[in-house]
């Protein structure tokens, strides 16, 4: 069952258009790869599902229901949590007070109790560095926050892109661990990534982008077994 569906969106910015008549699906408990050259439309994407960006033409489908003219802060209380391109954490505000602001539309003290214990099992170093300000955390720190705010909203489907830019090798392996593990828990997973190796690896189903045009899909066995996207990227 698609819990994400998007049909025939086209994104401008201005005169220029950035995603062309994409038509993708996101079914419920998978984890698809979104992959592509830089410029080629994947972090707008994102920002359009989000609803951090208005579509020129189609619509999205989230469980069920067209969030298409949804606003961004509405979405996040029906299940979308973004944990966008460069973490975009409050430098300012100490772990918790970040991990508080992903929970901001939440009532359920008890379940939100629960999801804190969750992000902390998930990231013991944020649980060390509660009270640490989030811009003198390391980038691979940032980023563990950055996913485990978005966590705190409890999606439905989790959005992450670029989790692995600028990362030490040891973070991005801790990274792509943390997110099979947040998928076996039960959250679906949009993933965009410049690492389209561990990207493929990873993902149950996948979608290259190349200029604002979905080009290929397919599984990520078969997608990484492909001759034009092994030399395109993969390196080989």
């Amino acid at each position: 069952m698609a819990l994400l569906e998007l049909n025939d969106v086209s994104v401008h910015y201005g005169r220029i258009q950035a995603i062309h008549d994409m038509t993708i699906h996101v079914d419920q408990g998978e984890i698809v790869s979104l992959i592509g050259a830089n410029g080629a439309g994947k972090t707008t994407t994102m920002r359009a599902i989000a609803g951090l960006l208005g579509l020129s033409h189609g619509s999205i489908m989230f469980d069920g229901e067209d969030i298409s003219s949804t606003k961004a802060h509405l979405r996040v209380v029906r299940g979308v949590s973004l944990t966008p391109e460069g973490r975009g954490i409050f430098p300012s505000m100490t772990v918790m007070e970040n991990l508080d602001m992903g929970a901001f539309a939440r009532k359920d003290k008890s379940g939100m109790a629960e999801d804190f214990e969750r992000v902390f099992d998930l990231f013991p170093r944020l649980k060390e560095r509660q009270k640490q300000h989030g811009g003198t955390m390391s980038g691979g720190e940032q980023q563990m926050l950055a996913i485990g705010r978005a966590l705190m909203g409890h999606p439905k489907l989790l959005l992450l892109d670029e989790p692995s830019m600028g990362l030490a090798p040891q973070f991005i392996r801790q990274i792509f661990r943390i997110i099979k593990e947040v998928n076996d828990q039960g959250t679906t997973v949009l993933l965009v990534e410049q690492n389209a190796n561990q990207a493929l690896k990873l993902a149950n189903r996948a979608y290259v982008l190349e200029t604002g045009h979905i080009t290929r899909e397919g599984s990520g066995t078969e997608l990484a077994s492909d001759d034009a996207v092994r030399a395109a990227y993969l390196g080989a």
